[in-house]
């Protein structure tokens, strides 16, 4: 029944993604010929074009990868491979704690290889045919060892610990284990700015008084304690700009990518961090963290009732191996089938997160000028080739942000 279940699940997820991405594709392309009368005066025909035949290209690619991971999902479980690796490392690996992870890294590692192809053709075909790639090989390269590095360093231990405690904490293991989840996480929250962020990138404090001086300003206004205004060298990647918050208590910092600050006047970056600032002052990341860690303890539960239950392992297309620890096998069997039942709350989430935008939107209005925030967002949908059009059933179900217009016209009428 549960292998059925999976399947009917599976086939569906596949089905309604293809369908909503074939809605987006058609839809842009339907209004690619003509700039919504908000944005008639600020964006050109030329750009409007440009944002729908690069919606249109990441939606192809997107039905292609997602049709791919299906196919693989199947084949580590109803078609064996995730038994294949466990039975032939279970041969190779005498070691139980060694056996688990080495198994759990092989199906990371293969999943990465299934990855690796789109990852390329995005980067360096997708977005460099619309002038965005401006990463180099050698740094995508460099970037993925790094990436690689990180995970060893910092998921190899968590991983061992979480194998520990389900095989020696009892029947309390799962709140064991979920509680050094919310610590790991807590702390790669805490090492972010300082030590991870630099990895990969490098930051110099705002050399700008005139702008440092309005955001020091603002956040006294907004009640935001500020640590520290940093420029980030975005610009050797992509062409995308972006800000955002980071850090605990005093050593919150704000970041800008030096691709928006090379876009945007002093006025409409007040105005973007504004509406960042009414995130905070709405307490939605705190929201956020608590929420996702209450459904992190939910996930955690169902796990530890799911891997108990023989037929969780068999209907999925393994056999648990008798006499030895079956831990890592449930952990993965678990995290690549869980989103197949999980993607239909998708537009429930998306729904809380535009409902957010909005309120961040309305608080920004109050602390700065609106049309400064309306000016900012058309540049960094200019920029950026965000579609203005995109199909209402695609967006809702979606989109994390309120559709261009919507945004506009509430930002306009308040």
């Amino acid at each position: 029944m549960f292998t059925l279940a999976f399947i009917v699940f599976l086939l569906s997820d596949v089905a309604l993604r293809l369908w909503l991405a074939s809605r987006q594709i058609r839809h842009v392309r339907r209004h690619r010929a003509e700039v919504p009368a908000e944005f008639s005066d600020r964006i050109g025909l030329y750009s409007h074009q440009r944002a729908a035949d690069y919606t249109a290209a990441k939606m192809r690619i997107s039905m292609v990868e997602r049709v791919v991971e299906a196919a693989v999902l199947v084949a580590f479980t109803l078609l064996g491979g995730l038994q294949f690796l466990d039975l032939r490392l279970g041969y190779l690996i005498e070691n139980e704690m060694l056996r688990q992870l080495a198994l759990i890294g092989a199906v990371l590692a293969l999943l990465g290889v299934v990855g690796l192809p789109f990852s390329i053709w995005k980067k360096f075909k997708l977005e460099a045919r619309f002038g965005f790639n401006r990463m180099t090989p050698k740094l995508f390269v460099l970037d993925a060892l790094k990436t690689l590095f990180l995970t060893l360093l910092l998921g190899t231990p968590l991983v061992a610990c979480v194998l520990w405690i389900m095989a020696n904490a009892g029947a309390n293991w799962v709140w064991w284990a979920w509680g050094t989840w919310v610590a790991f996480n807590l702390l790669i929250l805490w090492l972010f700015p300082t030590v991870i962020a630099p990895f990969f990138n490098k930051f110099t404090p705002l050399n700008n008084p005139e702008m440092a001086d309005r955001i020091h300003r603002l956040a006294q206004r907004c009640g935001f304690s500020l640590g520290g205004l940093f420029v980030m060298d975005g610009s050797k990647r992509s062409a995308h700009g972006n800000a955002y918050f980071t850090g605990f208590g005093k050593a919150r910092r704000i970041v800008f990518f030096d691709t928006l600050l090379s876009r945007l006047n002093v006025d409409e970056v007040e105005a973007v961090l504004a509406h960042e600032l009414g995130h905070f002052k709405h307490k939605h990341i705190l929201k956020r963290m608590v929420v996702s860690f209450g459904l992190a303890l939910v996930f955690a539960l169902l796990l530890g009732w799911l891997s108990s239950q023989v037929w969780f392992y068999v209907q999925l297309g393994v056999v648990p191996q008798l006499g030895r620890p079956n831990d890592a096998l449930a952990l993965i069997l678990f995290f690549l089938v869980i989103p197949v039942f999980t993607f239909w709350f998708t537009p429930l989430a998306s729904w809380f997160s535009r409902r957010d935008e909005f309120q961040a939107d309305r608080y920004a209005a109050r602390q700065c000028s609106a049309d400064a925030l309306v000016s900012a967002l058309v540049k960094l949908y200019d920029d950026n080739a965000a579609t203005l059009t995109p199909d209402p059933v695609h967006s809702a179900f979606y989109d994390s942000h309120p559709p261009a217009v919507l945004r506009i016209q509430n930002l306009k009428h308040g």
